[in-house]
Order: C-alpha cells, then sequence, then structure tokens
C-alpha cells in the first residue's frame, strides 16, 4: 500500500495563520505604543534633552526679588543722674529689592553650555540606538514564534505520517509479511513524537508570551512566511564597506563620541576654577519705615535706592581641590577615549558577524532546499522499497524524520537570515520602519 506524500506546502498549511492575523509591522507597531523599554528609552532622551535650556541658562541674566515687612517695637533708656527712664517707639518698616546679575564673563558656564550641546547629542543617539534595538528585539521575538509554530507543525505532521507507518506495520504483521519489531519500532516513534509535540506546545505558549512582554498585549495569530521567498544579498554586498559604516556612524559610536566631546568639555570646566568671573550686578529697592514716639509724634521716611556695578571674584586657593579635579577629568578623558575605540570595534565585528550571517544563511537556504527535495526523493524510495521488501520499517521511519528535520532546519534558516539582515542595518545606523515594512512584504500566503 502506498504512502502519501508530504509536500512542503501542505506542511506549512498546518500553520497558516487566518486572514485577521497580525502581521509583523501591526507588531512593531504596537511596541512603538506599549513597549516598556522603548518608552523607558524615549523618556531618558526627553531628560538628556533638558541639559541644553539647562546649560543655555548659565549664560542669560537671574533676576531675584525679595520684600519684607517688620513690625518694631523700640525701648529707649536715657543715661542720666535722674532715675532711669525709658522712652518707647512704635512703628513699621518694610520694603522690597529687586537684584539682577548677567554674567560677563565666567568660563567654566561657557563650557557647560557647551556640554550640555553634547550630552543632547548623545541622548538623541541612545535613543536612536533604543528604536534600532526594538525594531531586532520585535523581529526576533516573532520569528521565534513563528520558528515555534513551524516546529509543533511538523511534530505534528511527522505524527501523522508514523501512524499511517503503524498502521501498514500492523496490517503487514497481520498478514504475516513483516515481524512485531516494525510495529514497536513505529509505535516507539509515535509515542517519542508525542514527548516532542507536548514540549513544542510549551515551547511556543513561552515564545508567545515573550512577544506579549514587548507588544503589551497576547498575539493570537501572526501572519506566517511565504513558502517561496526570495531572500536579497546586502546591498552594498561588501563587508568592509558595512563595517566601516558601523564603525563610523552606528548609533553606538555616536553615543560614545558624544561622551568623549563632554569628557573634553569637562576638562575646561574644571580648569576654569582658577580664572577670574566677572558680571553685572544691579539692584533697585524701596525702603520705607515709620516710627510714633508719642501719639501726637510720628516720623516716616522712604527711599528708593538703584545700583548698578560690576562685580569681579578672583580664585586665589583652593586646598589643591581643583588640580585634583583636573587630573581626574583628564584620566576619565582617556577612558572615553579607550571606550569610543571599543565601541567601534565592537560595532564593525557586529556588522561583519550579520553580514556572514546573511550571506552564510543565504547560502545555507539554498543547500536545504536542495536537501528537502534529495530527503523527499529518498523518503520515496525507502517507502517503495519497504512495500518490495528490499528496505525494513526503520528506514521508513528514518527518512520521514530526515525530511521533517530538514523542513525545520530550512524554516529557521530564512528566519535567521532575515534577522541577520536587520542585525546588519542596525549595526551601521541605517534600520529603520521602512526596512519593517520590507520584511513585512515577505509576509503572508501565496
Amino acid at each position: 500500500m502506498s504512502q502519501p506524500r508530504f509536500a512542503l506546502p501542505l506542511i506549512l498549511a498546518l500553520c497558516a495563520a487566518p486572514a485577521d492575523a497580525a502581521d509583523l509591522l501591526q507588531i512593531y507597531r504596537d511596541a512603538l505604543a506599549n513597549d516598556a523599554t522603548y518608552a523607558s528609552a524615549r523618556a531618558a532622551r526627553d531628560a538628556g534633552l533638558e541639559s541644553l535650556p539647562q546649560g543655555l541658562a548659565q549664560l542669560l541674566p537671574t533676576v531675584n526679588a525679595t520684600a519684607f515687612t517688620q513690625y518694631n517695637d523700640i525701648a529707649i533708656a536715657f543715661r542720666t543722674d535722674a532715675p532711669q527712664q525709658y522712652q518707647y517707639r512704635l512703628g513699621n518698616s518694610n520694603g522690597y529689592t529687586v537684584t539682577l546679575t548677567q554674567p560677563l564673563f565666567n568660563w567654566q558656564n561657557i563650557q557647560v553650555y557647551k556640554e550640555a550641546g553634547f550630552k543632547a547629542i548623545q541622548a538623541e543617539a541612545t535613543f536612536g540606538q533604543a528604536t534600532q534595538d526594538l525594531i531586532v528585539r520585535v523581529g526576533q521575538a516573532y520569528f521565534d514564534v513563528l520558528a515555534s509554530q513551524d516546529g509543533l507543525a511538523f511534530i505534528q505532521a511527522q505524527k501523522i505520517a508514523i501512524s499511517e507507518q503503524l498502521a501498514q506495520a500492523k496490517r503487514n504483521f497481520e498478514v504475516g509479511t513483516a515481524t512485531i519489531t516494525d510495529t514497536h519500532e513505529a509505535q516507539a516513534r509515535f509515542d517519542l513524537g508525542t514527548s516532542q509535540e507536548i514540549a513544542a506546545q510549551s515551547d511556543l505558549e513561552i515564545k508567545k508570551r515573550t512577544l506579549q512582554q514587548i507588544v503589551g498585549k497576547y498575539p493570537e495569530r501572526l501572519e506566517p512566511l511565504k513558502s517561496s521567498i526570495e531572500l536579497n544579498p546586502p546591498r552594498p554586498n561588501l563587508m568592509e564597506e558595512w563595517a566601516t559604516a558601523a564603525a563610523n556612524q552606528g548609533y553606538t559610536v555616536r553615543s560614545q563620541e558624544a561622551a568623549l566631546e563632554v569628557a573634553a568639555r569637562e576638562i575646561e570646566r574644571i580648569r576654569a576654577g582658577h580664572l577670574p568671573t566677572l558680571n553685572i550686578v544691579g539692584s533697585a529697592g524701596q525702603n520705607s519705615s515709620s516710627i510714633s514716639a508719642t501719639a501726637s509724634s510720628n516720623s516716616a521716611s522712604d527711599s528708593i535706592n538703584r545700583t548698578i556695578g560690576l562685580q569681579l571674584a578672583i580664585p586665589l586657593y583652593a586646598g589643591g581641590g581643583v588640580s585634583s579635579l583636573v587630573r581626574q577629568a583628564v584620566a576619565n578623558r582617556e577612558k572615553a577615549q579607550q571606550d569610543l575605540e571599543s565601541t567601534r570595534r565592537s560595532a564593525a565585528l557586529s556588522a561583519r558577524q550579520s553580514y556572514v550571517g546573511v550571506t552564510n544563511g543565504m547560502a545555507q537556504v539554498r543547500a536545504l532546499e536542495a536537501a528537502l527535495v534529495s530527503s523527499r526523493s529518498a523518503l520515496d524510495s525507502n517507502k517503495l522499497g519497504y512495500e518490495v521488501g528490499v528496505r525494513i520499517n526503520i528506514d521508513v521511519l528514518n527518512a520521514q524524520q530526515q525530511v521533517f528535520s530538514t523542513l525545520r532546519d530550512l524554516s529557521r534558516a530564512r528566519y535567521d537570515t532575515i534577522l541577520n539582515g536587520l542585525r546588519l542595518k542596525s549595526a551601521s545606523g541605517t534600520l529603520g520602519e521602512a526596512d519593517v515594512e520590507e520584511v513585512n512584504r515577505l509576509l503572508g500566503t501565496n
């Protein structure tokens, strides 16, 4: 009795999604709105951008106002030969003062303002990297779910094939054309498949919960990858061009470059502790007071004060603290320089690894597609050989397992190649929503 042929479209149909399934672009936009890690990075960016107006405030004038009112109860003692007498005076005083200070020269504040600009750049670069990381995390979680679904579907399809082989082994044993060993082997494979199915169901649930952590809701159904897709090589198709781009314009590199500039300005800011500062200081105010010595004797006065001048402050000695802080800042700048070099090398390495992942992944996909054709031919041959008695049942079971293992590996290789393409663009700082849309076009049913 001939066995049914298990083709790739049949297997993929087992994990095909309904029309209302969520695709990668929808999942990504849900993640933009709900991912806590991304929201934290966005808030950190907003906080970092506030360093710019704070630095500018160091160069702008400050205005302060004070006001007071007080009640006066004065007892005056007159020292004479006569017994001591007191004269009491009661009254009220009030006034206000407005003071304006405008820095004319303060090198520390100038450096603070310059630092603020680079801190804002650093905040933007860090957020840019967080945005790219979100795309990679969403893609990883999305395709992990698809891979787990494929694995479960392949195991279930394999169980169906094994059950049919088991039924045939039982029939052949009943008519005396096969031994009980064939039945036991098929039964053992079927039981193992049941165990693998339970493990695959558990893995699928975990992968969906991982995606839920990013998007904030449980993904019931996801759009699968098309059964026949064309994977394109990186553009440009040169590893070193990607490595150079990553080392020069990756977001992690940009962030570290800004950190180095901040460290350099910090040296100048601390050294300014030895320099004088010059400010314009102006004030205007009014004071009023009234004193009553007797019911019929009152005195009152009003005064208006206006002043403007220059205020020069010259630091003379701070116990060596400024010099120590300068040495510390120089060491921190050297650390930032080395961190930048390390970041450049890591970015270039990441780009090279991802490039190799894409190119080798494409080659692996082609090899597995050829292996799938060969495995299916071997399965057909083993089935035919079993029917005519030149092959045993274990040969057919092994051939079936080889087909489904190849299907699983092919599915995973496609997902990994796509993910490495996203990582490659992330390393070079060019990954964006347009790339998500490009990958999204690979999803659906043929």
